[in-house]
């Protein structure tokens, strides 16, 4: 049986908009900012707003264009390196309290802290060794932080994301008693970790709508609604969850993937989004013969602009006779998955499987708007298989070529060499490389 302990939940309050107030000596409760891209106009997200705009009614995520008119703010444009600089900072600063082995970086403004060999250590208890970290924090970088306590990690994510906001040190704390008086019945469900909007409605057609429901609902029927998902759902109903961090930093995935997507700037032609997805399967390919990898499946993903006419609802022609391998009767998006038949980094043969999966699968006729690509089944490149057609001796020196390109990049940055379409006017990949995460750097 495993032995009590106690966990943190450490989030840095609306994160990328302290940081910005911190960078010009504000105060985020005072001064109304948001983070948002304006050039990208009034349509795009506030990636996060200070806590005096949420007083004032201003909901998180939302688009410029919300805010009502009347309340004076200042916008941001994101940068994405600084606040990764300043989640970095930050990591150190608990580094000199707890070890790495202890720390779980859950994303760049929130981590989950193992906090049972350390209460004895420094002499205190959970709620004063969690103000030691958040003033810590405050103190060297100007940034508040918000924390849950618990006996296992839900419970303090849930005490975090329910009960920390209403107690005044802004740290809450759940056992397994005030988490049944204090999280059983709270409402939307979907404050609650891992219930999300699909969840919620899954469980709302059986007539449940917080923690408490699940609890009391049959197991049959939830597990013939989740399968063995419920499972989560059933344990976390009564404030269970018997993973802890060394199992979390111990856990390695049968299964790897690169994934690729964007939306893209405007409404694009298929040939324009087709030279685009080159450009995509280029970094992605990149990206393997960097890490020493080969795929063994392919998959991709169109998604096509949201004012696009819904009136057919049977299969289409799309301009050459094909079919979508998948997508709903609206054909709002296209794409499908192929195997390759062998596993392989060569740029030549993946760019030459995704344009026929992108040409057989894809509407000509259709603006559109998203793209994504996942290089699937990963393994080590020294399993790459051949057919009788093939000549390894090519793909090496296919492979050497795009090391040299990554040394480059490496060095130089990712501008640093392009193909020649991507000095297109709709090519995407230089402002693409100027990014991280989709936002500017």
């Amino acid at each position: 049986m495993k032995s009590e302990r106690t966990y943190l939940c450490i989030d840095l309050k609306t994160f990328y908009a302290s940081v910005e107030c911190a960078d010009r000596g504000l105060d985020p409760f005072t001064t109304n900012l948001v983070v948002a891209d304006e050039s990208r106009g009034r349509t795009t997200i506030c990636l996060a707003i200070t806590p005096a705009l949420k007083k004032l009614g201003v909901r998180n995520r939302c688009r410029l264009f919300e805010i009502p008119e009347g309340i004076p703010y200042t916008a941001v444009a994101p940068r994405m390196k600084r606040y990764m600089e300043a989640s970095s900072d930050i990591y150190a600063i608990y580094l000199q309290f707890v070890s790495p082995e202890d720390i779980h970086i859950y994303s760049i403004d929130e981590c989950f802290i193992d906090a049972t060999p350390y209460l004895t250590l420094y002499r205190k208890t959970a709620r004063e060794f969690a103000d030691l970290l958040m003033n810590a924090v405050l103190e060297r970088t100007g940034i508040r932080a918000t924390a849950g306590i618990g006996s296992n990690l839900f419970l303090a994510k849930v005490a975090l994301d329910v009960t920390a906001k209403h107690d005044r040190d802004n740290i809450g704390m759940l056992d397994d008693r005030s988490f049944r008086q204090e999280a059983w019945f709270h409402r939307p469900i979907t404050d609650i970790w891992g219930i999300g909007p699909g969840i919620a409605r899954r469980l709302e057609r059986h007539g449940i709508r917080d923690l408490a429901g699940i609890a009391a609902a049959n197991p049959g029927v939830l597990y013939r609604e989740f399968g063995k998902n419920a499972e989560y759902l059933i344990d976390h109903a009564w404030g269970q969850e018997p993973c802890t961090i060394a199992e979390i930093q111990a856990y390695r995935p049968e299964g790897r993937s690169i994934v690729n997507g964007q939306v893209l700037p405007g409404t694009y032609r298929f040939d324009e989004a087709r030279m685009v997805l080159g450009e995509m399967v280029d970094a992605s390919v990149l990206d393997l013969v960097e890490q020493g990898l080969s795929c063994d499946r392919i998959s991709l993903y169109v998604g096509y602009a949201r004012d696009t006419p819904r009136n057919q609802t049977g299969p289409f022609d799309g301009g050459h006779g094909r079919r979508p391998v998948s997508g709903d009767a609206h054909h709002d998006r296209t794409g499908g998955g192929r195997k390759l038949g062998r596993r392989t980094n060569s740029r030549r043969y993946l760019m030459d499987r995704f344009f026929e999966l992108f040409d057989e699968t894809t509407r000509k006729d259709t603006p559109i708007k998203r793209l994504s690509i996942c290089l699937a089944g990963l393994d080590d490149e020294e399993f790459a298989t051949y057919t009788l057609f093939d000549d390894p001796e090519t793909d090496k020196a296919e492979r050497n070529l795009q090391r040299a390109v990554a040394d480059v990049r490496a060095k130089f940055g990712k501008n640093a060499m392009l193909k020649a379409t991507s000095l297109h006017e709709k090519a995407t990949a230089q402002e693409r490389n100027r990014q991280i995460g989709g936002h500017r750097a």
